[in-house]
C-alpha cells in the first residue's frame, strides 16, 4: 500500500487535478468549497493502472495538502508518511514562492521521489512559453529529491496528459522501497472524527508495522492520562479490513476512548511499544535561502509525523549556525513526543513565519542534557549516524527472516563480542526469537535458529489463520495432518518443528495425534447430522457382532460424518471391509483374552461361535488382533501373545 502527497503553491490546480485522476474532491471543509481553497487536510485514493512498472495495477491512497503560506503548518501534518509526492505547478505562472518553500521541505524530509505535474496547459497557447517554465522548473529542482523526476504537461479541464501522468506515477513508485513490518506499529493521527452508533474514528498512515481488528491500542501525545482502548473496526478507503498493513491509509474505529480525548499529532500504538520523549539529538541543517543565522537557544516550532509542538534549541559544537550549513542539535520540548531513530523532522520559526529546516533524530531517547562543546557527545553523536549494533542486527533479521546466529552476525558485519551483547538487549527486549531454544542455557549456539519477533508473529498468524481455515472448511475432521499444514506454510522442515513445538508450548495450537488443531476445538454434530448418527448406531446395537460394513455405513450418513466418527474413537475399522462399535469391540476383545487365558487356544470357528457371529467378522477381527500384537496364530489356533 502506497501513499502519495500533493504539493505546491496555492491556486496552481492541486485539489482540482486530485479530482480529475480520482473522482473525489478532496476538500471536506464548506469553508474549502466557498473560498475555493486548500486549507486542511483533504484525502483521497485511486487504482493505478496495470503498467510495465506495476503488472498487476496498485491502489494508492493520495493527502492533498494546503498550498497558501498561511496553512503550511497544515501541510506539514500531511507530508510526513507518503512515498512519492505529486508536484503541482500551474503553466500559467511557473515557480512560486510556496513552490519553493513546499521543495524545500520535501528535500529536508527526503521523500523518495516524485512526479511534478505542470497543470492548466490548456490556458497556454504558446509552447515555447511551456518549454521556458519546464526549464525554470529543472533549474529549481537541482541537486533536490525531484532532480530527476519527471515533468508531465496536463490539464485537469480537458484531461490531456492525465493517462501518461498516471504511468509516471506508477513507473515512481515501483522504485520505491516496500514499508517494512517491524512489529511495533504506529499511527500519527491526521484526522479525528466520530460516526453516530460507531464513536472515535482516527485516520493517518500507518507504519512500522500492522494492526488487527481486537487488538488493544495506546494513544500517546496530548492526553495527561494514560489512555487505551480496542480497535472495534479497520477500514482502508472506505474499505473494511481485518488488517492493516504498514504504509496504508488507514482509519480506526476505536472502542474505549471519547473522540474530545483524542487530537491531531498523537501516535496510537500497542501498549508498552513505545515511550514519549521531551528531549532529542539530532542532525540538522539550515536552509540556504534562511533569512538568518540560527543561534543557541532560539525557539522554534518542532514537526514531526503529524505532530506540532513548541522547541529550544541547544547548538552543539558551534556558537551559530550559518544559513546552508549542518550541526547537531538537543531539542527540548515542550510536549512529549513519539520518535524513532532516522525519523525526520521540519523546524519553523514561529514569527515571523518561516520554514528554518531539519533532519533526522539520531537519539530519540538521550539520557541527560549534554554539554554543547564536548567532543566526547560529538563523538558520541556521530557514531549513532551508523546505526548500533541492536539497529544493524535489526536490519539484518528482517532482511534475512530466519537464520542461524552465525549466519546473522556475517550479515550484520560485527564482531561476534559486540553481536552477542547485542542480541541479549534484543533478546531481553523481545525484538528476537529463539526457535530451537530448550532449558535454562541462555547463550546463542552459532548454528541455532533465531527471528525477530514481527517475522515470529507474522508465522504464527499464518499458522493460526491455516488451521482455522481447514476447521471452517472441514468441521467434522480432527485438525489438519501436521504434513499438510507444513506444506501449505511452505517452510522447511527445521524450521517448521522449531515453530510447532513453540507453537503448541505456547497455547496457540493443539496436537491430536498426527493432527493439528485450535485449542479448545472439538467436533460437533448438528441436529440432523446426530440423527443420522444415531440411526446408524441403533443398527449397530441390534446386532453389535454383526454390524453393517463400512461401504453401508458410508452410504447411510456419507463419507466425513463416517470418518468423524472414526476420529472420536466411536467406531474403529479392523480392515477395510468391516467396523464395530468401539465398546463391543473392547468387550470382544475382554471376552477372547478371558477365553484364551482359561484354554491358552482357540479356532476362528470357536470365536464364531462364541460371539454368534459369521465367519468374515471373526477373521477380520482375528487378523486385527495379530496386527496389533494381542495374539499370535499357530496353524488354525491363536494364542495371547507374551
Amino acid at each position: 500500500m502506497r501513499v502519495i502527497g500533493t504539493a505546491g503553491h496555492v491556486d496552481h490546480g492541486k485539489s482540482t487535478l486530485v479530482q480529475a485522476l480520482t473522482g473525489i474532491h478532496p476538500d471536506r471543509l464548506k469553508e474549502e468549497r466557498e473560498r475555493e481553497m486548500t486549507i486542511d487536510l483533504g484525502f483521497a485514493w485511486l487504482m493505478l493502472p496495470r503498467s510495465e512498472f506495476l503488472p498487476g495495477g496498485e491502489e494508492v491512497g493520495i493527502v492533498d495538502v494546503p498550498g497558501h503560506r498561511d496553512f503550511i503548518e497544515n501541510m506539514l501534518s500531511g507530508v510526513g508518511g507518503i512515498d512519492a509526492v505529486l508536484f503541482v505547478i500551474a503553466a500559467d505562472e511557473g515557480v512560486m514562492p510556496q513552490t519553493r518553500e513546499h521543495l524545500a521541505i520535501l528535500d529536508i524530509l527526503q521523500i523518495g521521489g516524485g512526479v511534478v505535474a505542470l497543470t492548466k496547459v490548456d490556458l497556454i497557447e504558446d509552447k515555447d512559453w511551456l518549454d521556458l517554465v519546464e526549464e525554470d522548473i529543472r533549474k529549481v529542482m537541482r541537486r533536490t529529491v525531484l532532480e530527476e523526476s519527471p515533468i508531465i504537461r496536463v490539464s485537469s479541464r480537458t484531461r490531456e496528459g492525465l493517462p501518461e501522468l498516471l504511468q509516471a506515477l506508477s513507473a515512481c513508485l515501483a522504485e520505491q522501497p516496500e514499508r517494512l513490518d517491524l512489529g511495533r506499529p504506529r499511527l500519527p493521527v491526521d484526522r479525528v472524527f466520530t460516526i453516530m452508533g460507531f464513536g472515535t474514528v482516527v485516520t493517518g498512515t500507518l507504519v512500522d508495522g500492522h494492526f488487527q481488528v481486537g487488538d488493544e491500542i495506546q494513544v500517546l501525545g496530548s492526553s495527561q492520562v494514560e489512555l487505551r482502548g480496542r480497535i472495534r473496526g479497520l477500514q482502508t478507503h472506505k474499505q473494511k479490513e481485518d488488517i492493516a498493513i504498514p504504509g496504508s491509509r488507514t482509519a480506526i474505529n476505536i472502542s474505549g476512548i471519547d473522540v474530545q480525548q483524542v487530537q491531531r499529532g498523537d501516535v496510537i500504538v500497542h501498549p508498552e511499544d513505545y515511550e514519549q520523549t521531551r528531549l532529542l539529538d539530532v542532525r540538522f541543517r539550515l536552509l540556504p535561502d534562511a533569512s538568518q543565522p540560527l543561534e543557541h537557544n532560539t525557539e522554534v516550532k518542532f514537526f514531526i509525523g503529524t505532530k506540532e509542538v513548541v522547541a529550544r534549541i541547544r547548538l552543539l559544537g558551534v556558537d551559530e549556525l550559518i544559513p546552508g550549513q549542518e550541526t547537531w542539535l538537543q531539542l527540548e520540548l515542550a510536549e512529549p513526543v513519539v520518535a524513532m531513530r532516522n525519523d525526520r523532522y521540519i523546524l519553523r520559526r514561529p514569527s515571523p513565519g518561516e520554514t528554518l529546516g531539519g533532519g533526522v533524530v539520531v537519539d530519540p531517547q538521550p539520557k541527560k542534557r549534554h554539554k554543547r562543546f564536548s567532543e566526547e557527545t560529538l563523538s558520541q553523536l556521530e557514531a549513532l549516524t551508523k546505526g548500533t549494533p541492536v539497529e544493524l542486527l535489526s536490519q539484518a533479521i528482517t532482511v534475512l527472516g530466519e537464520a542461524s546466529f552465525q549466519d546473522l552476525i556475517s550479515r550484520s558485519n560485527l564482531d561476534s563480542a559486540t553481536a552477542k551483547q547485542a542480541v541479549q538487549e534484543m533478546l531481553t527486549s523481545g525484538q528476537l526469537v529463539r526457535l530451537e531454544h530448550e532449558g535454562t542455557d541462555q547463550n546463542l549456539l552459532p548454528q541455532e535458529l533465531v527471528t525477530s519477533r514481527a517475522n515470529w508473529e507474522k508465522l504464527s498468524s499464518r499458522a493460526e489463520k491455516e488451521v482455522l481455515t481447514y476447521h471452517q472448511a472441514y468441521p467434522l475432521r480432527r485438525g489438519i495432518l501436521r504434513e499438510e499444514l507444513k506444506s501449505r506454510l511452505k517452510m522447511s522442515p527445521r524450521l517448521f518443528n522449531a515453530c510447532i513445538h513453540k507453537w503448541i508450548q505456547s497455547g496457540r495450537v493443539e496436537e491430536n495425534g498426527l493432527y493439528i488443531q485450535k485449542p479448545g476445538f472439538f467436533i460437533a454434530f448438528t441436529p440432523q447430522q446426530k440423527l443420522l448418527v444415531d440411526g446408524l448406531l441403533n443398527r449397530f446395537a441390534s446386532a453389535p457382532y454383526a454390524p453393517p460394513s463400512i461401504k453401508e455405513c458410508q452410504a447411510e450418513i456419507g463419507n466425513e460424518l463416517y470418518s468423524a466418527l472414526i476420529d472420536l474413537g466411536e467406531f474403529i475399522a479392523v480392515s477395510q471391509e468391516v467396523v464395530f462399535r468401539r465398546s463391543d469391540f473392547d468387550k470382544m476383545v475382554e471376552d477372547l483374552r478371558k477365553n484364551l487365558e482359561r484354554q491358552g487356544t482357540i479356532t476362528a470357528a470357536e470365536v464364531r461361535d462364541q460371539f454368534n457371529t459369521s465367519r468374515r467378522y471373526v477373521l477380520a477381527f482375528l487378523e486385527y488382533l495379530d496386527r496389533q500384537g494381542i495374539t499370535v496364530r499357530e496353524g488354525d489356533v491363536r494364542r495371547l501373545k507374551k
